[in-house]
C-alpha cells in the first residue's frame, strides 16, 4: 500500500511540476499581458493538486485497511481449516490405534490355539509311537508262534510259498497258450473289423432324424385368420391341392404341417412361405402357389439326385434313376434319411472295395442304388427289394448290380464280392450310434437290462450303462473279486449278455477293481 501511496503522489507531484514549467513558460511569452491570469492559474492549480494528494491518501489508507481486514480473515479461515485436518487426523490415528489392538488380541488367541493343538499333536505322537512298539512287539510273537505250530521255519516257509506260486503260474501258463490259440482263431474277425472300422473313420456322415410334422414362422397371429379365409375356404384348398393337414392351434405365430408323405409336406410348407410372403391369399393364388412349389421341389429333387452321384462319383446312370434318387432325400427309413445313407453305403462299399482289392466303382454304383426302390415304394406294390431290382434291369443295370440289390436284406445269395460289401456297408450304415431311432421304451429296457444282467453278478457292488447303452461300466468289490477274477468277470458277463439281450452293434463291458487309502495332510 505504502508503494501505491507513493506512486499516486509521485503522480500528482510530476503533474503540479508540470503545471508550474507550463506556467512559467506562459509567463515568458506573454509576462505582462497575462501576468494576472497566470498568478491567478497558479493559485488554482496549487488548490487542485492540494485536493488530489489529500483524495489519494484517503484511497491509500482505505486500500490499507481492506487489505489488512482481507488477511485476518484469510488468517482466520486458515486456522479453522488446520484445526479440523488436525482433528480428524488424531481420530484416524485412534481408529488405528484400536485395530492394531484387535489384531493384537486375535494374533494372540491364534497363537494360544495352536500351541493347544501342538500339545494334542505330541501326546497324539507319542501313543502313536507306543501303539507301533505294542504291534512290532505282538508281530515278532505272532511269528514266532507260527514257526512254533507250523514247525517250519521263516526261510522254510518260503520255499514252501515259492513252490505253490511255480504251480500257479505253470497252471496261469497252460490257460495262457490256450488263450494265445483262441486269440489267433479271433484274428481274421479283427482283420474284418479292422477293415470296417477303417471304411466307418473314412465316412463320417451327421445324421439327422427327421420327422412328420414341419413349422411355418408366422409375422402376426393374424396371419392365421387370412389363412383360414371366409368360411375355411382357403385352408380347405390348401390342403385339398397337397394332401397335407394344417394344425391352426394356440401356438403364437405358428401354423404346423402335419404328413407323412415329406414331399407333399415340403410342397405345402414353401406354398404356405410364399403365401405369407406375397400377401394375397385366396383359392386363385394359392392353386398357382401350389403349381410353383411343385416346380420347386422338382427342380430340388433333380439337384439332389445329382448331388449324390457327384458325391460318390457315380456316373453313366439313367435320368430316371437320377431323378428317383433325389426322390430319396425327402424319404426316410427308422427316422434315418434314405438319400444320405444310401451315399454312405456307397462310400463305405467304394472304401472297403478298394481295401480287398475289389472293382471300387461298381461297389459305389451298387451302394449308391441298393435302396432305390423305396422310392416308389409307396405308389407300388411289393417290398423294395423287388421294386429296386426291376428299376435296375429296366434301366439296364448290370447283374453285379441288380444282385447286390437283391441280396442286401439277405432275401437271395450274394453272387459277387461287391454284394457282400454292399451287405455289410448297409448294416454300418444303418447300426452305428445315432443313424436310427428306437422308441423310448424299448431303449429303456435294453438299458435297465444291461443293468440287470450286471448286477445279478456276485461281487458287482455299483453298475452304469452309458454311451446310450454302448458300454458298461461295472465296479466291483475289491474285497470279494481280484485282480485276476475280473478278467473272468467281465467275460461270463459278455456271454450272458450275448445269450439274453438283442442290440444293435457291439456293446463294451469295462469292469473296474480298486481300493483307496486316504489320509489328510494337517
Amino acid at each position: 500500500m505504502c508503494a501505491i501511496t507513493q506512486l499516486i503522489i509521485g503522480i500528482l507531484i510530476g503533474l503540479a511540476i508540470g503545471a508550474v514549467v507550463a506556467s512559467l513558460i506562459s509567463f515568458r511569452i506573454g509576462y505582462n499581458r497575462r501576468k494576472i491570469d497566470a498568478e491567478a492559474e497558479i493559485g488554482s492549480a496549487e488548490q487542485e493538486s492540494q485536493r488530489i494528494i489529500n483524495e489519494a491518501l484517503k484511497t491509500a489508507e482505505s486500500k490499507k485497511r481492506e487489505a489488512l481486514l482481507e488477511a485476518k480473515e484469510e488468517v482466520h479461515r486458515s486456522r479453522i481449516e488446520l484445526d479440523r485436518e488436525i482433528k480428524e487426523r488424531r481420530s484416524e490415528i485412534q481408529r488405528q490405534e484400536r485395530r492394531l489392538l484387535q489384531k493384537e488380541e486375535s494374533l494372540d488367541k491364534k497363537v494360544e490355539a495352536l500351541e493347544q493343538k501342538d500339545e494334542l499333536l505330541n501326546k497324539k505322537l507319542k501313543e502313536i509311537q507306543a501303539t507301533q512298539e505294542k504291534t512290532e512287539e505282538l508281530h515278532r510273537k505272532q511269528i514266532e508262534e507260527l514257526e512254533r505250530i507250523s514247525g517250519l521255519s521263516i526261510e522254510d516257509a518260503k520255499q514252501y510259498l515259492l513252490k505253490n506260486v511255480e504251480d500257479e503260474v505253470k497252471h496261469e501258463l497252460a490257460v495262457l497258450v490256450k488263450d494265445l490259440e483262441a486269440r489267433a482263431k479271433e484274428e481274421a474277425d479283427r482283420k474284418a473289423r479292422e477293415i470296417i472300422a477303417t471304411a466307418i473313420q473314412k465316412c463320417a456322415a451327421d445324421h439327422v432324424s427327421e420327422t412328420t410334422v414341419s413349422v411355418v414362422p408366422l409375422p402376426n397371429d393374424e396371419m392365421k385368420g387370412r389363412i383360414i379365409g371366409r368360411e375355411g375356404r382357403n385352408i380347405r384348398t390348401l390342403e385339398t391341392l397337397t394332401g397335407i393337414d394344417l394344425i391352426i392351434d394356440d401356438t403364437p405365430e405358428a401354423v404346423i404341417l402335419s404328413g407323412f408323405d415329406p414331399i407333399r409336406r415340403e410342397v405345402a410348407r414353401i406354398t404356405l412361405e410364399k403365401l405369407i410372403l406375397d400377401g394375397r391369399i385366396h383359392p386363385a393364388r394359392i392353386e398357382e402357389m401350389v403349381e410353383k412349389a411343385r416346380k420347386e421341389v422338382d427342380n430340388t429333387i433333380r439337384q439332389e439326385g445329382d448331388r449324390a452321384t457327384f458325391e460318390t462319383g457315380v456316373h453313366g446312370l439313367h435320368p430316371e434313376l437320377i431323378k428317383l434318387l433325389g426322390k430319396l432325400r425327402f424319404r426316410t427309413s427308422y427316422g434315418q434319411n434314405v438319400l444320405d445313407h444310401s451315399i454312405e453305403v456307397s462310400n463305405l462299399a467304394g472304401i472297403m472295395a478298394a481295401e480287398l482289392g475289389a472293382d471300387v466303382v461298381l461297389a459305389k454304383r451298387a451302394g449308391l442304388l441298393h435302396d432305390i426302390g423305396k422310392a416308389v415304394d409307396h405308389e407300388m406294390e411289393g417290398s423294395h427289394v423287388t421294386i429296386g431290382a426291376d428299376l435296375a434291369k429296366k434301366y439296364k443295370e448290370g447283374n453285379d448290380v441288380v444282385n447286390a440289390i437283391m441280396s442286401h436284406h439277405g432275401d437271395v445269395e450274394p453272387t459277387s464280392i461287391v454284394a457282400v460289401l454292399v451287405q455289410a456297408a448297409d448294416s454300418i450304415s444303418a447300426a452305428r450310434p445315432g443313424a436310427r431311432r428306437e422308441t423310448l421304451e424299448s431303449y429303456i429296457k435294453r438299458i435297465e437290462k444291461l443293468e440287470e444282467i450286471a448286477n445279478s453278478f456276485p461281487g458287482v457292488e455299483k453298475c452304469y450303462a452309458i454311451q446310450a447303452g454302448r458300454e458298461v461300466r461295472i465296479i466291483v468289490k475289491p474285497d470279494d473279486v481280484s485282480d485276476d477274477e475280473i478278467v473272468l468277470k467281465a467275460r461270463e458277463i459278455v456271454k450272458k449278455i450275448e445269450s439274453e439281450l438283442e442290440y444293435p452293434g457291439q456293446i463294451k463291458v469295462n469292469v473296474i477293481r480298486e481300493t483307496r487309502a486316504i489320509e489328510y495332510a494337517k
